[in-house]
């Protein structure tokens, strides 16, 4: 079901989702309201798309923010979506344009469900301090995308800006790695690591992402190392990463865009299937923990440590 409000206001708005809810009975449930911040010029129908599949696992109200030009009309366009088009949630589409662009907080707080987490989500460019934005400020949870822009000084100023509640997708794209990075240490002969060093193509937030991870918890050297990306756009960032022990390294590295291989000294080498995660994967991942993500934090503060990014010996 589409409700199209041309030219609207959020009393209307809040009219039509009352009206479809009503009408429809997928619209209950509802666990949090989640706030998408996007551009009119971005890949609209991919972000709507990756809302809708994480809703099958999140029930929401979805408030999409569509911005336009700032010295245009003021101008509110609203579309409300219940049913098989906005999945398990209930879903608005608002295309703003005009001095509304500086007063997103206003359009949006009146249609937040009452006593529920708000999420904010900013699946391309993100503000520089996410939790001081006029919408992060309604967010017990923000979610931003390093890899738009991609590069190392995104990550630097997630850091420097950090606030608890804060995440972003960079990290979770690297769960199941993590995973197969863990267990692969879990195995004899268990040794302390002495040195990292991780490899990857150059401005691929990932590889910085988990370089702080492991700066941080294993307290050892880590450099970052770059190598030439090559033709296959599909294969996982880190390409290679290799730990340092005295009986020799264990190392995890791509072999093609669904295996990596492990060695471990000693031991015969492991073959793990592991393909890169969709979109909609990593924010159902975000929206499962509505609490502090520590480890996230851990990681953003391991990243001075790690040798190689921006150029730069690490830092204490």
């Amino acid at each position: 079901m589409k409700i199209e409000l041309p030219d609207t206001d959020t009393r209307n708005i809040a009219a039509s989702l009352l009206e479809a809810r009503e009408n429809n009975s997928l619209t209950t449930g509802r666990v949090l309201t989640l706030v998408v911040v996007a551009a009119l010029d971005d890949n609209v129908d991919h972000i709507i798309s990756v809302t809708r599949d994480a809703s099958h696992e999140h029930p929401a109200r979805v408030l999409v923010l569509l911005t336009g030009e700032e010295d245009a009309a003021s101008r509110l366009d609203a579309e409300v979506r219940v049913g098989g088009h906005a999945g398990a949630s209930e879903m608005v589409i608002m295309r703003i344009t005009g001095e509304m662009v500086n007063h997103l907080a206003a359009v949006v707080t009146p249609l937040l469900l009452p006593d529920t987490p708000v999420v904010a989500w900013w699946p391309t460019t993100a503000p520089a301090d996410p939790s001081a934005h006029p919408v992060g400020r309604l967010a017990q949870r923000r979610i931003t995308n390093a890899d738009h822009p991609a590069g190392s000084a995104v990550l630097a100023r997630l850091r420097s800006t950090y606030s608890p509640g804060d995440s972003d997708m960079v990290w979770s794209k690297i769960t199941a790695w993590r995973g197969i990075v863990a267990s692969s240490l879990d195995r004899h002969p268990q040794e302390d690591v002495e040195a990292v060093v991780l490899t990857g193509p150059a401005n691929e937030p990932q590889i910085d992402v988990a370089a702080g991870w492991l700066a941080d918890r294993l307290g050892v050297p880590v450099s970052r190392e770059v190598c030439d990306p090559g033709d296959d756009q599909r294969l996982f960032p880190i390409r290679s990463l290799r730990f340092d022990r005295a009986s020799g390294p264990v190392t995890v590295e791509v072999l093609d865009h669904r295996t990596v291989r492990v060695s471990v000294p000693g031991r015969p080498e492991s073959l793990v299937a592991m393909n890169e995660r969709p979109d909609a994967d990593c924010l159902s991942e975000e929206l499962r923990h509505l609490d502090p993500d520590l480890a996230y934090a851990h990681a953003l503060r391991g990243l001075t440590r790690v040798k190689g990014i921006n150029g730069h010996s690490p830092t204490s």
